[in-house]
């Protein structure tokens, strides 16, 4: 599996448009979520809407609209805002990490306490041997998800409002850290493959280049990728177009 330079992956992001249970959106939007290690850069293409974000510096609204690039880094929790036809280009770092599990959904205390519940209540279902699950099922399942994590980020924002962010978000944050704490030699030996071996390959270049030689220029390929015509995935935040750049 290859990615884009610098181990960054892309697909394209069709915000959902299930109206939200609080009535944020004039089309709905995503599931609150964060990355731990990961940073996130949304670049709108079409549509309108607007990235809500809560982290250590508390609470921010970032209108969207085509043109515009957002980023989070890691430990913001980023909500999709979709009023209307919001489509983006989703950029990652660390490509691979966070299909490997490195987001956390801002499920209620009681989900993130238990690994087993997180896990069970954060997956959606899939069609099996039989293929008796159907993409209405699929959808349910991730609306009700979103739906549950917006009743932790609720209680989220209104505890930032009384304590302050830093002290709101901590056991949030500790909570994340429990869960994919398991996780973590998996995400090592694929970044170690794959964004650190690019950045790695940087660091050779560099100190050829200051010795004068530079053996990777006959090394240079050039490639060309076309998304998938598979059907576009339930994501977090809605339906994903992601292109396969496997060697």
């Amino acid at each position: 599996m290859t990615t884009l330079p610098g181990g960054v992956s892309v697909s394209r992001l069709r915000v959902y448009d299930w109206a939200a249970p609080d009535g944020v959106g004039l089309a709905g939007g995503g599931t609150p979520h964060m990355h731990l290690a990961s940073a996130e850069a949304y670049v709108v293409l079409s549509g309108t809407g607007a990235v809500h974000t809560l982290g250590p510096d508390g609470f921010a609204v970032h209108p969207l609209a085509p043109g515009v690039i957002v980023q989070m880094r890691p430990g913001v929790i980023h909500r999709a805002v979709n009023d209307g036809e919001l489509e983006v280009m989703v950029l990652m770092s660390n490509a691979g990490l966070p299909e490997a599990g490195d987001a956390v959904m801002t499920f209620p205390p009681e989900v993130l306490a238990d690994g087993a519940a997180y896990r069970e209540t954060a997956a959606l279902p899939t069609g099996g041997t039989r293929g008796t699950v159907t993409d209405a099922d699929v959808a349910a399942a991730a609306r009700a998800r979103r739906d549950l994590a917006l009743e932790g980020y609720a209680a989220l924002l209104a505890a930032a409002e009384r304590q302050g962010p830093r002290a709101a978000l901590l056991p949030f944050y500790e909570a994340a850290v429990r869960l994919v704490r398991p996780q973590v030699p998996r995400w090592q030996d694929l970044w170690g493959r794959t964004a650190f071996a690019d950045t790695d390959g940087t660091a050779r270049v560099l100190e050829g280049l200051m010795r004068g030689v530079a053996p990777h220029l006959q090394l240079a390929r050039s490639e060309r990728v076309e998304a998938q015509p598979a059907p576009r995935r339930y994501g977090m935040c809605g339906r994903l177009q992601t292109w396969d750049l496997g060697s």
